[in-house]
């Protein structure tokens, strides 16, 4: 259940302070966090009333937000599976956010016990939440770091601990790079990770878009803004595709989340377009 970090639902453990001891010092409890927004759409455990208030003020905008979520997270499962069946060993998860069920280290454990995963997330409590959960592996960590900073990621010592580039890697931006301004320039920040990644690794992007509900689409920008959560820059599917440039697009190429290789014709859905999240993965050529 999720906690509201105030004496609220469930039983929250209490640190010095009146904070569950799971919130890092100097959380801003304040101003909502879409990882943690995120996390109670996914049904877990970490987040706080003014989250979950982010959240009901999306849903306003897209009654499917749930869904949209959940399908987001289910189309980076099928693509961690599908990396593991291709032979990708080492995964570099970007914007990663807090840890649920089926998180890519145990995805990718299951199939290869020895696979090396790196977290990377902007928000603290996402990032203490992993060291947590990670603390009794050695084959993968998290750091704290904003995409906007992607040599930084890239240099990070605990990125070369685990990620040699000399290998194939599968390098994971889910739903991260809509939160990208442009004039952060998020196709300069794509083309550094794609120069780091040596032929034969692959690139999991998925990315919110207007193009099926613009009128909707747009109030949920506006929530986004007027809540300072973070930024929203929902593309078209040419902008998106911009991001597969060096790299080679897996079948069945640009689509969906949820029409993204699934297990079974009926995970589709009838009006799959309505989850506004275009989903894909490329080969680096």
């Amino acid at each position: 259940m999720a906690q509201d970090g105030n004496g609220g639902a469930g039983e929250t453990v209490l640190a010095a302070g009146g904070q569950p001891e799971w919130v890092p010092e100097g959380i801003d409890l304040g101003t909502p966090s879409v990882a943690r927004m995120y996390d109670y759409a996914l049904g877990g455990a970490h987040s706080f009333a003014v989250d979950r208030e982010f959240f009901r003020a999306m849903e306003v905008a897209i009654p499917e937000a749930r869904m949209m979520f959940r399908a987001n997270r289910a189309f980076m499962h099928r693509a961690v599976r599908y990396l593991v069946d291709q032979g990708i060993t080492q995964f570099l998860d970007l914007g990663s956010g807090i840890p649920t069920v089926g998180n890519v280290h145990e995805i990718a454990q299951q199939a290869f016990p020895a696979a090396r995963v790196v977290y990377v997330d902007i928000d603290a409590v996402a990032v203490a939440h992993s060291r947590m959960i990670l603390a009794d592996d050695d084959r993968a960590t998290a750091i704290q770091e904003d995409l906007r900073n992607v040599e930084a990621i890239l240099d990070h010592p605990d990125t070369r601990a685990l990620i040699d580039f000399g290998e194939p890697v599968g390098v994971i931006l889910a739903a991260i790079l809509h939160a990208v301004p442009d004039e952060d320039d998020p196709y300069r920040i794509v083309a550094t990770l794609r120069e780091a990644m040596c032929p034969g690794s692959y690139i999991v992007i998925s990315h919110a878009t207007a193009d099926s509900r613009p009128e909707d689409v747009r109030i949920a920008e506006k929530v986004v803004r007027e809540s300072r959560a973070g930024s929203a820059a929902v593309r078209p599917r040419a902008e998106v595709l911009r991001f597969f440039e060096g790299f080679e697009l897996v079948e069945p190429g640009l689509v969906w989340t949820p029409q993204w290789r699934p297990y079974r014709p009926q995970d589709v859905g009838e009006h799959p377009e309505r989850l506004v999240t275009y989903a894909g993965v490329g080969r680096r050529t």
